[in-house]
């Protein structure tokens, strides 16, 4: 019993364990690449090989052909339009439509209409290629978005001002009033200004004034001057000539004469 267990526990002399612990040595690295002498660089550097650039392809040397889209007939009629509105209206002016009712666009345009303003609706794209090439390139910059144009034969500004007071949504951008282009406080200025039936009656009113002082001023002397002579003659009828006449009044005499 004994020499079984003294067996199991202690290990026979000629066994080896399972998993032993081996250390290997590191491998000799025998295969760097030696460095290219600075010579042979210099002659690699030269004798390289440099492709040639490929050709360009035919197509793209040729100049590209731009299509240019023709106006549909549509827009020339527009465009045509606008140039007899611009011809015919003394008042043009440019109003931006910040999304109004339609109600309340037409009752703007009932309002306008009696003071015989029309409201107009073009496209910027017509707008702007009739502006670009004529007297007009100035007012450009007020065609952007939605805008409304109103137009009229006579320069109405302050009918046109009050109408646009009870509609926020439209607001005034500019105009352009016997080929004169105004900004908003220029319209504003413009409409203080008095009409032109007041300038005539007033210019007309100091012509007759002027007119009836000079001749009231012709008439003067000469009836002085009678007034004067018909005194001498009654003095010189009564015989008293010598003494009712003065030397002043000869001196009077004189000077209406003269």
């Amino acid at each position: 019993m004994a020499a079984t267990l003294c067996g199991r526990l202690f290990p026979k002399s000629g066994w080896l364990p399972f998993s032993q612990i081996v250390r290997h040595g590191s491998k000799a690295v025998t295969r760097h690449r030696k460095p290219m002498h600075f010579l042979k660089q210099k002659l690699m550097a030269v004798t390289e090989y440099i492709p040639p650039t490929p050709a360009a392809p035919p197509a793209a040397l040729a100049p590209r052909v731009r299509k240019t889209e023709e106006e549909s007939a549509l827009a020339v009629l527009l465009r045509n339009d606008l140039e007899n509105l611009f011809k015919e209206c003394k008042m043009i002016a440019v109003v931006q439509n910040n999304a109004i009712n339609a109600e309340d666009l037409m009752v703007l345009k009932h309002k306008l209409k009696r003071h015989n303003i029309s409201v107009k609706f073009f496209p910027n794209q017509v707008t702007r290629s009739f502006l670009s090439n004529s007297i007009y390139s100035n007012m450009l910059p007020l065609f952007v978005g939605q805008t409304v144009i109103f137009v009229s034969k006579e320069p109405k500004v302050k009918e046109m001002l009050q109408a646009l007071k009870h509609s926020p949504q439209m607001v005034l951008l500019g105009a352009c009033i016997e080929n004169t282009l105004l900004s908003y406080q220029g319209i504003l200025s413009y409409s203080k200004l008095p009409s032109m039936t007041t300038i005539q009656g007033e210019i007309v009113g100091g012509l007759t004034m002027m007119t009836s002082r000079t001749v009231s001023m012709l008439r003067h002397h000469p009836a002085h001057l009678s007034a004067l002579l018909q005194q001498y003659v009654k003095q010189q009828g009564s015989g008293d000539s010598t003494n009712a006449v003065t030397d002043k009044d000869t001196s009077i005499i004189q000077e209406a004469a003269a």
